[in-house]
Formats: structure tokens, sequence, C-alpha cells
């Protein structure tokens, strides 16, 4: 029997929900206010939460944000309110909420929702990644801020990163609520039929992973597309690993459809950036494992969280993922240690681990300015930013440790540069 959990303050609302739902066949659980749902939801995770906004402790937003944060967002959730307003909707499902229903709640209305949320966690076996759940650091935050600057514009969004980064939580970010979302598999639908994509999208988000890959005949499909957009009221978010710039210099990448995807373009951080959330990330990673019934319960040693913090991920979240993935199936019992983190990594490689993943076949100028790259950015990481402890620890005078970044390429945040 699939269960809900009912959140609301006011209890006649609880008991009248309470009676619709069980008349329908589900099992029904009450919590009024939000230290009670924390309590019920660690207890057992319902299939649907009604999450009331307004309440005296903790509002529903403040509970939703606190559930996504620490990944106990793995069930839909539908929020409520009698005040509600169109920018609480578009926050609520920008966090991760699946509906929101008005007060007074129409019978009809109630149970078609219901229904539709109860559908779509079944088909969910994990949800997707939101941003909220990607970190807490400056430069996440950082990031964040950038995503909500661009949310209501309808230009195209084009976000560059390192593969495995996390742009598909950037572009659900920036997608409207309770519109059409397309995200294909396959990009030979431009060359085939662009179209189509874009009427599947209409009113909606379009979002097409490593543009940078298309071919001339996919890069003509995708230019028609761009030139389309305000007429099917569609927001285009693309992203790329490759530097988009140099694959026009080289004619390999048309510089028309390049002028128009980078109208807005926004860097996504790669996991070394914000290393301090990798302790975070992994126990995210891996008590989804355990919601969703794949592994006993497991956690962590604090020495194997530190192990996988200091990593370099080449591969990033999507690598972060699969390390987690493996450690869980893998491990010899409740606890995950050290010894068992460094076995996981050491199929990838020593070089790796040890390199962050640079190339050994430069020239010896390249890669030693790749190297350089490299140990700036891990100790620009390590002390949060903090320009004057970086120039201590690396044993340069400041002003020509600003010299030296400068060259090498390496951007400082506003926060870094304080």
């Amino acid at each position: 029997m699939q269960q809900i959990l009912v959140v609301d303050d006011e209890v006649g609302i609880r008991e009248l929900l309470s009676e619709i739902l069980r008349d329908e066949g589900y099992s029904v659980r009450l919590a009024e206010n939000a230290g009670q749902a924390r309590a019920l939801r660690v207890e057992a995770r319902p299939d649907l939460v009604l999450l009331d906004i307004w309440m005296p402790d903790t509002d529903g937003i403040t509970l939703l944000k606190e559930w996504a944060s620490s990944g106990l967002l793995t069930m839909p959730v539908v929020m409520m309110s009698g005040h509600g307003t169109i920018d609480t909707a578009v926050e609520a499902t920008r966090i991760g909420a699946y509906d929101f229903l008005e007060k007074p709640i129409a019978l009809q209305k109630l149970l078609a929702t219901v229904s539709r949320a109860l559908r779509s966690g079944e088909q969910k076996v994990k949800p997707a990644l939101m941003l909220a759940t990607l970190g807490r650091a400056p430069i996440v935050a950082e990031l964040k801020q950038r995503l909500e600057r661009v949310c209501n514009l309808k230009s195209p969004l084009l976000l560059t990163s390192e593969p495995g980064s996390g742009v598909e939580a950037c572009a659900r970010f920036v997608h409207p609520a309770n519109a059409s979302w397309v995200a294909p598999e396959s990009l030979s639908t431009l060359a085939e039929a662009p179209l189509d994509l874009l009427q599947q999208a209409r009113e909606g988000t379009l979002f097409l992973q490593e543009v940078g890959d298309l071919t001339r005949v996919e890069q003509k499909g995708l230019l028609l597309i761009a030139g389309r957009l305000e007429k099917y009221n569609t927001r285009l978010v693309c992203a790329t690993a490759r530097s988009l710039p140099e694959l026009v210099a080289q004619g390999a990448f048309d510089a028309r459809l390049y002028s128009a995807l980078a109208a807005v373009t926004i860097h996504v951080p790669s996991l070394r950036e914000h290393r301090e959330d990798i302790p975070d990330l992994a126990n995210l990673f891996l008590l989804r494992s355990v919601e969703a019934k794949e592994v006993p319960p497991r956690h962590f040693t604090v020495a194997a969280l530190n192990a996988l913090r200091n990593y370099e991920w080449p591969g990033n979240l999507s690598q972060l993922e699969s390390v987690v993935h493996t450690l869980a199936l893998t491990a010899a019992g409740e606890e995950i240690g050290v010894a068992e983190v460094q076995h996981t990594l050491s199929q990838f490689g020593p070089a790796r681990a040890a390199t962050g993943g640079l190339p050994l076949d430069l020239p010896l100028r390249e890669a030693r300015d790749a190297f350089e790259r490299v140990y700036f950015e891990h100790h620009i990481a390590k002390e949060g930013g903090n320009m004057s402890r970086v120039a201590d620890s690396v044993g340069l005078e400041r002003t020509h440790l600003y010299r030296k970044l400068k060259q090498l390429g390496v951007k400082l945040t506003r926060r870094n540069d304080e």
C-alpha cells in the first residue's frame, strides 16, 4: 500500500485529507509541523509528501530545501498553500517539488495530482541531482546566484564545464515550473528532424549535452532551432566540455551558431574546485543507494571521507557517484573504511589520482604549465580562496602569485581576490 505523509498545522485540513486519501486506498501518516515531518521522514521514506508552506515552526519551503540539500528529497513532494503566489510555486519546483496545490483544494485536482506524483515517484528510481545538492562551497553559491539572475531570460544559455560536473542540475534549475523538459539522449535528431524537437519542447526547455561534438548537419539543425525559439516560446540550454571558440577558429564549429548559443555563458565548476563538498556528496550518493534498497544501511569512516576528498576526480560528480555506488555494493560490512576507498580508487590508476589526470605526453613547458595550474587550483581550494594563506602555503610573495596565476590562466572569483 502506498504511503502518503500529510504535513499541515491545521488539524481540520489534516483530517480531511487523511479521510479522502484513506478512502482511496492509501496509507496516510500525519504531521502537524516540520519537526514531526522530519522524524517521520527519517523513520520511513513515504511514497509522497503533501507539504503545507505556512507552518509556525519551520515553513514548508525551508523544510523542502533542507531535504534537498541533505539528500532526503527522494520522494515526490506536492506543496500546498492558501496564500500561494507564482513566485513561491516557481521557487518550490526549482528546489525539487513535484507540483503546487492552492487551497481550498478541489477533490478531483487533489486526487489527479496525487496519482501523477505517485507515478512519477515509481518511474524515477533515483532522482535527478538538483542544484541544491551540488554543495555549499562559495563557488557553488556563486554559481547559483548567476543562474538565478538568468532564470527568467528567454535567450539561449551555454553551460561550460568538465565532463560530469552537474550541468543537468543547472539546466533544471532554470527550467520553468510544470513546463515540458526535452533532453534527447541522441543528438542525431538535430540532423533528421530538428523542428520535431522544438515542438516537443514548446513552452518549456530543450537541453542538449555536449554540442561541441555536433556534426556539420547537426549544427545546421541546431541553428534552425535557435532561430525559432521565440515562436515556440522555448528556452534552449546547451552544455559543452570543449572550447567552442577554438573549434570555430579551426573551422569545425559554425561561427553563427556559436554566436547564437553563447549569448549567456556560465561556467560550472569542477568537483576539485569545491572539494570541501565531497564528504557531503559522498554521503548523499550512499544514502540514495540505501534508500533505493540496493544495499543495507552503510556509512563512511572519517578517514574514508578524507581519502575521497583528497582525490582529484577527473570524472567529477559522475565519477564520484560511480565510486560510491561501487563501494556501497562491495563493502564487507556496514562501515566503509579508508582501505576499501583506496582499493576502489586504485582501479582508476595511481597516476591519475596523483596528477589529476594530467597528460604526460606534452612538451615539457606545456606539461609544467598544466601541472602548475592544477597545483595552484588545489591550494586555492584547500585554503577556501584566501589568497594570503595560499601565498604563504606555496611560498610566493602575493604580487608574484597573482602574476603567476594570470600567466597560467587561473581565473579568480571576486571572493578569491579579497
